[in-house]
């Protein structure tokens, strides 16, 4: 899914690789779990709101290059993996709103699963709504049920994987190239919703590090 976005340039691997002493897998991963852990465990432990606000806002003041850097390459069923993939689905609802409320206004068309009411969007789903969505998705993190939050953000991409695919089959004999890529980015939120739904049941079992 890390695909879709377009990441500004805040935080540069040369610099991280240089402050982190270089390429070793073993110590990156150590630092991304690290990090994770203690900003959650800091943060949930007492939660300020004016704190809480800040860590949603952060990309948008700061890009997404340093979050990434941290926590890209942590495996998906892991807890930074997990808030990376959060911050990245924050970043593209608010990337294209309009674009994104109107995927997942289709998801909601053609849902057969109670998936719009986990997510939790107000319905009709205009712009921003969707961005309201993806800020209470991500403060869910920080304060209140982690694991109802990331089965939220597993919701969301059902949701909006199914509109991808609906509006795929829309365009199939008109625009074959777009319903190609409407048909690969539903298969990615399909797979990134696996990974927030893993996550969750990981930890309610209190297994997810």
């Amino acid at each position: 899914m890390a695909d879709d976005f377009h990441k500004p340039t805040q935080f540069s691997g040369a610099k991280f690789e240089s402050m982190m002493g270089g390429e070793d897998p073993a110590q990156i991963s150590r630092i991304a779990h690290e990090t994770a852990q203690a900003l959650i465990a800091r943060v949930r432990d007492s939660p300020d709101p004016e704190v809480v606000d800040r860590l949603v806002a952060y990309t948008d003041e700061h890009g997404i290059d340093a979050v990434a850097e941290l926590w890209s390459r942590a495996t998906p069923r892991s807890l930074p993996g997990a808030l990376w993939r959060i911050y990245l689905v924050r970043l593209l609802i608010r990337q294209d709103a309009d674009g994104t409320a109107f995927l997942y206004q289709r998801g909601i068309d053609v849902a057969v699963t109670i998936d719009p009411l986990v997510a939790g969007a107000a319905v009709p789903t205009g712009p921003a709504e969707i961005i309201l969505l993806a800020d209470e998705i991500l403060r869910g993190v920080f304060m209140g049920d982690f694991a109802v939050a990331l089965d939220r953000a597993a919701a969301f991409c059902r949701v909006i994987g199914a509109g991808c695919a609906s509006v795929a089959d829309d365009l199939d004999s008109t625009e074959p190239h777009r319903s190609s890529e409407l048909t690969t980015r539903a298969l990615r939120f399909s797979t990134t919703a696996q990974e927030f739904a893993s996550c969750a049941r990981l930890w309610r079992s209190d297994s997810l590090e």
